[in-house]
């Protein structure tokens, strides 16, 4: 926990791994997940890589695994997690997956195409047995009962024409049949109609029942055609029209007794195929459990083997090629565990010789490393998409538990909203380890789901500011008796009849004794909801709330920077920058909040008429006046008020040209001692780790290299000092006085016009309670009260549909909409008006090799 203030020491390191004794090491390192590794070899095209070869291998496998997935699923079945995290395969196992992983795959190729042929034979077969019964059921179609005789054309000598035709129409009779898509028939037909002069007769029927299409794989019904005609170019051209439109074309038997010796013969051919297709599919069936019962841990572990394979891509070997160097980033205090893991990698190889980490010095930045848990993740993303921390400086995240959920409440503060939120994320909170939960696809529900706590605490926060406004779904609530009596107001006052007819609106004095009998236990009086001036007050109170709280924020973010100035060792900033910003900020700003306080404490209901304003008092302190309409607080303001001025304004001078002159001294006076890197934060703590030689001092020339192509992390905030310099390194080899006198104006302004727009920037809170207070009200008014006019039985039918629609709107405006502009006015005041005071955020993360199992799965 101790990380979450400040991000943990990181070391550069080396690794001296046998050759041997590699695989193992990296592989157990990455269970662990502990190292970031460097690429050692970034000019080296990925062709030259010396474990090129596995990782093709492995690429292999990767291809007949996603052969293999897609099989099941076209089989309709869904491939499971792996239900435990296999290690990596060590060579001969790899081997034995990559064979089986083979052989499996060849099977289904091979099982896959079997069946694929009988489903097309077996559809064939079904598809002519419809043609010869659609057929003899067109040419075996008897006359209708009261009409003359008809020859029919069921032999070659009958004419299928009027007769009288016979003599020029003396040929043979020929029928084509088959089957085609139901889109192409309308096509077909005027093709066929067209391109033979109406010398065919064609007759188009649908299939009884739907089959599958070859091409597409859908289920289709289609249409059987029976086309006679007589004469053979008539009979080529429907051929090749019927091959241009992809028919499927069946010999059609010309005499009754072969079709029905065709058809029987197709029903035996049926049975034998679908017994045999049957087999096929519990065999196939049979393979596909075997695939769905080790695909899984097979994939992990070739995603394993491959990513170890890579990262040994990165390392480099020594002049005699029996070891192997990597360098990484560790946590100082992981180092014992990275010792441990080698030293089981090297005793699962079996390899005599032990392998070690060594510390090595470096100038480079290290990575920021802050290790979260569930409930600090939300918290720590909310700074993290400002910016990741610099190395070692303060945190904001441990500050924004409280922090953020607090001034989100204030916008938010109701009772009721704020306790339907809690309940929401109270129970993600308690079903968090659901699957059902977790593996939602919706990025929304994501969203929600990973700030649960986030949400918790907001919604808690909530509740309790909705005390202090007294306010439940708009309206408030009696906990405690009123501190305002009105029967004591009516004995002391003339209130008639008639008086009360003529006024709807009462004044109740505090100043007539037992009227205001002090102040509401906790916060404000219920009867301020239904007085006529409660906006008034409300909006008195909630100003000068937010420019409390404001300014505080904002102080304590200064005083935050002292912890990095001590940190890093920069303790002239103590002096020449966090005094004078103190001293601007609480001169002005802090004495407005001294004003707000003194103004509650010593006026009260009977000399508050010539209570004077505080506004009128505070734009006078800067124009050096008095006014005699507006009467002082206390004796000798305007002396006071002139000193903190001119304190105010002689502190900007002191932040301006402090920190340059201080580095320009330091630049000129003679030095004689070099400090380490960073002033050696890391260098000199420690001592030697297990296993580790005796680190030698690094030469500059040794050292260079490591610096080069290494960027800066991106923010507002940096500057080129602050990355040359690791942010906060005290000691520089060259500074240019310039670039860092424009940087310092440029921050001396920033900062004085900020604690003047911050402060103003903190009336949002004010604004954004209101805003939440009215619309609430209103949609209680417009909505709610409706179903409570009449409470006859129509009235308790029609308060159902009206409190649907309360509810509907609650939810989509005051929750979802007020909730989420709440969340971003409140990301806003920590990002902008609270962090910039302290917080650089130009690092970047340590992103260790770790075989993580939400990858695989």
């Amino acid at each position: 926990m101790g990380s979450l203030f400040r991000s943990e020491e990181v070391c550069l390191a080396q690794l001296f791994l046998q050759s041997a004794s590699a695989y193992s090491c990296i592989s157990e390192l990455g269970e662990r997940g502990l190292l970031e590794f460097r690429d050692l070899n970034p000019k080296v095209s990925p062709f030259q890589w010396r474990f090129v070869g596995e990782v093709r291998r492995c690429e292999e496998m990767e291809k007949t695994f996603t052969f293999l997935q897609q099989e099941l699923r076209g089989a309709g079945r869904v491939l499971g997690p792996c239900p435990e995290s296999p290690r990596a395969p060590v060579a001969r196992e790899a081997l034995r997956v990559q064979e089986q992983s083979e052989q499996l795959a060849q099977e289904l190729r091979e099982v896959t195409r079997n069946r694929a042929s009988l489903r097309g034979r077996l559809r064939d077969l079904r598809q002519y047995l419809h043609v010869l019964r659609e057929g003899q059921r067109f040419t075996s179609l008897p006359a209708p009962l009261g009409s003359p005789p008809r020859p029919r054309a069921l032999s070659e000598r009958e004419p299928i024409l009027d007769p009288s035709l016979h003599q020029h129409l003396e040929r043979k009779i020929n029928f084509v049949t088959g089957v085609i898509h139901p889109w192409r028939v309308t096509a077909f037909e005027r093709l066929l109609w067209r391109a033979c002069r109406g010398y065919l007769v064609a007759s188009f029927v649908e299939m009884p029942e739907p089959m599958e299409d070859p091409a597409s794989g859908e289920s289709i019904t289609w249409v059987i055609f029976l086309i006679s005609y007589w004469g053979e170019q008539i009979g080529q051209k429907i051929r090749k029209i019927s091959d241009c439109f992809h028919c499927q074309v069946y010999p059609y038997p010309e005499s009754e007794a072969s079709r029905t010796d065709t058809i029987t013969g197709l029903h035996s051919q049926i049975q034998d195929l679908s017994v045999v297709l049957e087999e096929t599919e519990q065999y196939l069936a049979q393979v596909l459990d075997k695939v769905a019962l080790a695909l899984p841990t097979w994939r992990v572990q070739v995603q394993k083997m491959k990513a170890i394979y890579l990262v040994l891509n990165q390392c480099s070997f020594d002049v005699t090629e029996k070891c192997l160097i990597a360098e990484v980033w560790c946590p100082v205090q992981d180092l014992t565990q990275v010792q441990d893991a080698l030293r089981q990698g090297s005793y699962q190889s079996g390899s005599s010789v032990e392998c070690f980490v060594q510390r090595v010095p470096t100038s480079e930045r290290p990575p920021t490393l802050i290790r979260t848990n569930k409930f600090t993740t939300g918290f720590q993303s909310i700074v993290d998409a400002y910016g990741v921390a610099s190395y070692q400086e303060v945190n904001p995240a441990p500050y924004a538990i409280i922090t953020f959920p607090f001034i989100f409440a204030i916008m938010f503060g109701d009772v009721g909203h704020g306790l339907l939120m809690f309940l929401f994320a109270l129970w993600m909170v308690l079903y968090e380890d659901s699957p059902r939960l977790r593996q939602g696809t919706n990025e929304i529900w994501q969203t929600f789901f990973e700030g649960r706590y986030l949400i918790l605490l907001m919604g808690a926060f909530s509740i309790y500011t909705g005390f202090i406004y007294n306010e439940c779904f708009s309206k408030a609530t009696a906990i405690f008796p009123s501190a305002w009596s009105v029967a004591t107001m009516a004995n002391h006052s003339s209130w008639s009849s008639a008086y009360l007819a003529t006024h709807p609106s009462l004044t109740l004095d505090p100043n007539v004794t037992g009227v205001f009998r002090g102040p509401y236990p906790f916060g404000i009086d219920p009867i301020w909801s239904l007085a006529t001036n409660h906006l008034n007050f409300l909006n008195s109170f909630k100003m000068k709330m937010s420019v409390v709280l404001g300014i505080v924020h904002m102080g304590f973010g200064v005083v935050l920077g002292v912890f990095n100035h001590v940190h890093f060792q920069q303790r002239h900033r103590l002096v020449l920058e966090f005094l004078p910003e103190m001293i601007f900020l609480l001169a002005l700003f802090g004495y407005l909040v001294f004003l707000i306080f003194y103004k509650w404490i010593k006026f009260s209901a009977a000399d508050s008429l010539v209570a004077p304003s505080i506004l009128i008092h505070f734009i006078d302190m800067f124009l050096f006046t008095s006014n005699a309409d507006n009467l002082p607080l206390y004796p000798g303001q305007v002396p006071v008020q002139t000193v903190l001025v001119v304190l105010a304004l002689a502190s900007v001078p002191v932040l301006l040209l402090g920190t340059p002159l201080y580095q320009w001294c330091r630049q000129r006076a003679p030095r004689t001692v070099r400090p380490g890197p960073w002033g050696a934060p890391w260098g000199s703590r420690g001592g030697l780790t297990a296993g580790a030689v005796p680190v030698q001092p690094v030469s500059t020339e040794e050292q260079e290299p490591l610096l080069e192509g290494q960027e800066a992390g991106n923010s507002v905030n940096a500057t080129k000092e602050d990355v040359e310099s690791g942010e906060h390194s005290p000691d520089a080899k060259h500074l240019d006085f310039a670039e860092i006198f424009m940087h310092q104006a440029i921050h001396t302004i920033e900062y004085c016009l900020g604690c003047v727009s911050n402060t103003a920037s903190y009336l949002r809170l004010w604004a954004l309670s209101l805003a939440h207070a009215q619309l609430s009200e209103v949609l209680w008014t417009m909505v709610m009260r409706n179903g409570f006019v009449r409470l006859s039985y129509v009235g308790g039918v029609v308060l159902v549909p009206v409190f649907a629609a309360f509810a509907v709107l609650t939810v989509a405006i005051l929750l979802v909409m007020e909730g989420l502009s709440a969340f971003l006015h409140a990301l806003r005041l920590h990002w902008v008006e609270f962090q910039n005071k302290f917080y650089v955020g130009a690092g970047y993360k340590l992103c260790p090799f770790a075989f993580a199992p939400d990858t695989w799965e």
